[in-house]
């Protein structure tokens, strides 16, 4: 069975192999695992290497820009076994596993609310991911639930990685524009945002709040410690591996669109002083 994420940086991915293996080594199946660097084209080449080594099915992890949606489509309209984790539209409509990232969103941004921040910045990430619309969503409806005005809030565009976070604060600051809090969209975003702000003299969270999303290992052993959503990771991959195994084995799969919930761990950084 072959596997395509786009990176190894973010422990998340980690997670989501361990879980995948965990099933499909039990049944004798080897897998191969294949990352693309979160780019459309070696993810497409990945893809197709996989695909002529004769794999028996694929999960993939799309990249944040790719544009390879039509070739797998005409895949699994061949009846290749493909089963899509996190990153896929919800109405596409092939066999996928997903987050309900505008839940734990919503509630991420209302514990924010709850502390009494009256000023909140969303770091969304890349604006083309699903994950990113619906993220989002959840943000807004939690604002709009609390009657925030739109000059009580802002929506901003970022990568995935510390130094986006880190370049984030810093054009902030030079436009003299922070906010109470910040809701990141991962933890790494959020680490690098704590990093650059305290390198600043600004403390978290007695200046300003942050959460982050994804729950890394290093969320709850930083300084202050990482409030942050926590993803069954571990259980996505497993049940992106159990799907896979039934399209493999032409059983039928009940659920196309399973979606997976999650948990919130309250830490220091967000707690209000």
């Amino acid at each position: 069975v072959g596997v395509v994420v786009p990176e190894f940086v973010n422990e998340y991915y980690a997670e989501v192999i361990i879980g995948i293996q965990q099933v499909l080594l039990s049944k004798g199946y080897q897998v191969l695992i294949m990352q693309s660097d979160d780019n459309s084209e070696q993810e497409l080449k990945n893809v197709k290497t996989l695909i002529h080594n004769f794999v028996d099915g694929l999960i993939i992890c799309p990249a944040v820009l790719s544009e390879n949606i039509n070739f797998y489509m005409e895949e699994v309209n061949k009846g290749y076994p493909i089963v899509f984790l996190n990153r896929v539209r919800p109405e596409l409509p092939v066999n996928k596993v997903l987050f309900d990232n505008f839940k734990w969103s919503f509630f991420a941004t209302e514990h924010m609310i709850d502390q009494g921040y009256e000023r909140i910045y969303n770091l969304s990430g890349n604006n083309n991911l699903a994950i990113t619309k619906d993220r989002v969503k959840g943000f807004k409806k939690a604002l709009e639930k609390h009657h925030y005005s739109e000059g009580n809030y802002k929506i901003i565009e970022t990568g995935l990685l510390p130094e986006d976070g880190i370049a984030i604060v810093e054009i902030l600051i030079e436009k003299d524009d922070l906010p109470d809090a910040f809701v990141c969209v991962n933890d790494l975003v959020a680490i690098g945002v704590i990093n650059s702000l305290e390198q600043k003299g600004i403390k978290v969270p007695e200046d300003i709040g942050v959460i982050g999303f994804t729950e890394t290992k290093m969320a709850a052993f930083m300084h202050p410690k990482l409030s942050s959503v926590k993803q069954p990771t571990f259980e996505m991959g497993q049940k992106s591996a159990e799907i896979l195994l039934k399209l493999i084995n032409l059983e039928k799969v009940t659920e196309q669109t399973v979606v997976l919930n999650g948990s919130l761990n309250i830490r220091q950084s967000s707690i209000k002083q």
